[in-house]
């Protein structure tokens, strides 16, 4: 059995004013005005290297360490800091006898604070550097100081992070210029937690170049928000964390996002971010328990499709790409859209907000604001709206990691972004031009961040009908087909001409047209439905939809995963598909080919397998 040790027993003290501080840190931000206030208070400071130059030239008083522990750097500087009259001022029990009588026979003076940084290992990784470079930024000092006062934190503070000095200066100044045991316990979790992260990064480096699996992963969070619950009421704490030294992909503006929200979030902003990347565009989504509803391009609109979404003609000529692209992509399915989250790819500017504003939803994700928009924004939902400003640059971990269940599932990052390579001919006879391959694209990436299995249709720069979460390719398929259809009815003559009453609201509207086509009324439901109009309507005839349909072509079909049965493509001819893209590499693909050529659909192949999960 192991060797359990005992406690160490010593005073029991809640505020410690320090007398001595070790600082040695790498990341060099605000450690000047930490170290003005530590000698202000009287506290010792002892450093090394660059951190001790940096600290005299600041005009302070400096104790090297060599000169403390009378033993001077050796081996190239890879021994500094492992002495006891290091370790021992750091592990020594306050108040305990036994400690106390062997610092004095060892000349061992107290340290009561510990302020570093690790070596950048990671960062030596990122940048490529050699095997022997990698392992000689593995930092052996650090650590052993790090935990040495932690495990000390009863009587020792470890200051880990830049971001922690603000929290330590106003706690000393509150105590008199101690730390109090509470902070010090506090900063001693993250400090192992940050010492957990640096050995599981060295493990993954160390069996990366021996082309094996790691022997442990160690994730480690940065608690950011708390969430009012998670995906419901009574699933209760919540929060969105950070991974430890990295920031979140975004900041959070206005309102308090809940935890759907932000899965939301997370998934609109890297499919308008990719949109933009790949076509060039403005691009804008609207999403849904985390599946778009809609997602489109910055293509003008047609004076039909401004009647469809009550855009005046005059209004759609002045639209900014960032307003065009959101009103498409509102507009694929605004019933569905309804309390949605937005995301767009550029900087949201007066017009958009002002569009926005109309709407009901439920908060915002773009690359940026206007002060102007940001006005207008912020008054939504009563001042409740949400809005977040998508961190620039962010750059996502290689490999993504999901607790379902007690288990931890692990996988590379799906950072393929599909773009016009992927579909450079068609493997029908039908050919495909730069338009067809923008609307494809469009598919493609609205289908990476849709709950699989799943389709999508989509014309003119605009998904026109998603069909997300089914367990059959074909009903997916037959959903998504009935939102075409829906879609391109709001644009017939007699829906347009609908009368609706004053006062109407706008999302009712949207409603009412929507049952007009359905048709499918219960009695009580008729009679509510008719009271919205002046005139009640005629009823728009299967006859007349299945005529209007037959018009419609030039639709793209895009697949998130190959078609094992030719009963999708046959169906998606009903809604006027004329082009297909899909990953293809099933052992139907020839027979796929040959229903697409019977149509005269043009098909392309992108290798390119899209589940999302």
């Amino acid at each position: 059995a192991p060797h359990i040790l005992s406690a160490v027993t010593g005073n029991a003290v809640d505020v410690i004013k320090p007398v001595r501080a070790l600082i040695s840190v790498s990341d060099k931000t605000g450690i000047v005005e930490l170290a003005t206030y530590l000698s202000g208070i009287g506290c010792e400071l002892l450093s090394t290297g660059g951190t001790a130059k940096k600290i005299r030239e600041a005009g302070l008083a400096c104790k090297d360490v060599a000169e403390h522990t009378k033993s001077p750097e050796c081996l190239d500087g890879r021994v500094k800091t492992l002495h006891p009259k290091i370790h021992g001022g750091l592990l020594a029990v306050r108040g305990n006898e036994q400690h106390e009588k062997d610092m004095k026979d060892n000349d061992i003076g107290v340290i009561d604070m510990t302020i570093l940084n690790l070596y950048p290992f990671e960062a030596t990784v990122a940048k490529g550097s050699p095997f022997e470079m990698c392992v000689e930024n593995i930092d052996i000092g650090g650590p052993s100081m790090l935990r040495s006062t932690a495990k000390n934190h009863a009587y020792t503070t470890i200051v880990t992070s830049p971001s922690q000095y603000a929290e330590l200066i106003e706690t000393m100044k509150t105590n008199g210029g101690g730390t109090t045991l509470a902070l010090r316990k506090r900063f001693a979790a993250r400090a192992y937690a940050t010492s957990a992260a640096y050995d599981s990064s060295i493990a993954s480096y160390f069996a990366s170049q021996l082309d094996t699996e790691a022997p442990v992963a160690t994730r480690v969070y940065q608690p950011e928000y708390p969430l009012k619950y998670g995906c419901n009421p009574q699933q209760k704490p919540a929060g969105i964390s950070s991974i430890l030294g990295s920031p979140l992909p975004f900041s959070v503006v206005n309102g308090k996002p809940g935890y759907i929200n932000l899965l939301d979030a997370a998934n609109a902003w890297q499919l308008v971010k990719e949109l933009k990347k790949a076509t060039g565009l403005a691009a804008a989504t609207s999403f849904k328990h985390v599946s778009p509803a809609g997602a489109a391009l910055a293509v003008p609109l047609s004076p039909t499709e401004c009647k469809a979404f009550e855009i005046s003609e005059s209004d759609a000529a002045s639209l900014t790409p960032s307003a065009l692209a959101y009103i498409r992509a509102r507009n694929a399915d605004p019933m569905c859209s309804f309390g949605d989250f937005a995301a767009i790819s550029d900087v949201v500017d007066e017009g958009t907000a002002l569009y926005l504003k109309k709407e009901v939803s439920d908060g915002i994700i773009a690359a940026g604001y206007t002060p102007e928009a940001l006005e207008i924004l912020k008054q939504k939902k009563k001042g409740n709206f949400i809005i977040l400003q998508a961190t620039p640059d962010f750059v996502p971990p290689s490999m993504e990691y999901r607790e379902v269940f007690g288990m931890a599932f692990s996988q590379k990052r799906n950072n393929v972004v599909v773009g016009a390579e992927h579909m450079k001919s068609s493997v029908t006879k039908r050919t495909v031009d730069d338009d067809v391959k923008r609307d494809m694209i469009l598919g493609c990436i609205t289908l990476k961040y849709t709950q699989s299995n799943s389709v999508g249709f989509g014309k003119n720069g605009q998904m026109v009908g998603i069909g997300a979460g089914q367990q059959s390719r074909v009903d997916c398929v037959k959903l998504a087909g009935r939102k075409v259809a829906t879609f391109m009815l709001r644009q017939h003559p007699q829906v347009l001409g609908l009368k609706f009453k004053a006062g109407v609201k706008r999302q009712d509207r949207v409603n009412a047209r929507v049952r007009y086509i359905e048709g499918d009324f219960t009695v009580e439901e008729r009679a509510r439905w008719e009271a919205n109009f002046e005139e009640v309507p005629e009823p728009l005839t299967s006859d007349t939809k299945e005529a209007y349909m037959k018009e419609l072509s030039g639709v793209i079909l895009s697949s998130d995963a190959f078609f094992p049965f030719r009963d999708g493509i046959d169906h998606a001819s009903k809604v006027g598909v004329s082009f297909v893209v899909q990953p293809g590499g099933s052992v139907a693909d020839a027979a796929i080919i040959e229903c697409c050529d019977e149509y005269n659909m043009g098909m392309c192949m992108t290798g390119v397998r899209l589940f999302h999960h």
